[in-house]
């Protein structure tokens, strides 16, 4: 980091809280948020560079969380997967937030959805974010947005036929 950046430990003090809260809301453990603050953070001191400036700090630590807590599930679904204990191993236990059921059935929905219609899940659904945000969250066109919000759509009326 340069002199005209804060310190890497005063960045950590600023985002770390946010990054929690986000994590604990989308895997629903405290231990596994933790866990996703210190993966961002080591990875943001490893790899300064992948922050490119193109959107405030703020919104790139946003989108990096959620990234990283996709691959958290998705690791979870394939551990379980290699154990063939089923579903029991991944963790469901409501979050701390204003809708724990609605991000309870969408961290069980996200384990079986493809990952591009997984983060609009999230932004869209969960976070309540527009098509406008969304965009900017994935660096994509609004016209994007829409269209894996009908993808998304599809895959659940799928979904929804086969149960």
């Amino acid at each position: 980091m340069t002199r005209r950046e804060p310190s890497f430990d005063a960045l950590y003090r600023a985002h770390a809280p946010s990054i929690f809260r986000r994590a604990r809301t989308l895997l629903g453990s405290d231990a596994d948020a933790q866990d996703v603050v210190s993966d961002v953070f080591t990875s943001l001191y490893e790899r300064p560079d992948q922050y490119a400036g193109r959107s405030a700090l703020s919104t790139f630590l946003y989108s990096m969380t959620t990234h990283v807590c996709l691959n958290r599930i998705r690791n979870h679904k394939r551990r379980a997967r290699l154990h063939e204990s089923g579903r029991d191993a991944i963790s469901v236990a409501a979050p701390h937030s204003a809708a724990p059921d609605r991000a309870a059935q969408l961290r069980e929905l996200l384990l079986l959805m493809p990952e591009p219609l997984g983060q609009v899940a999230i932004y869209y659904y969960l976070d309540e974010l527009t098509h406008a945000e969304i965009a900017e969250m994935l660096g994509c066109s609004r016209r994007h947005v829409g269209d894996l919000l009908v993808r998304l759509s599809a895959w659940m009326q799928a979904r929804e036929r086969c149960a």
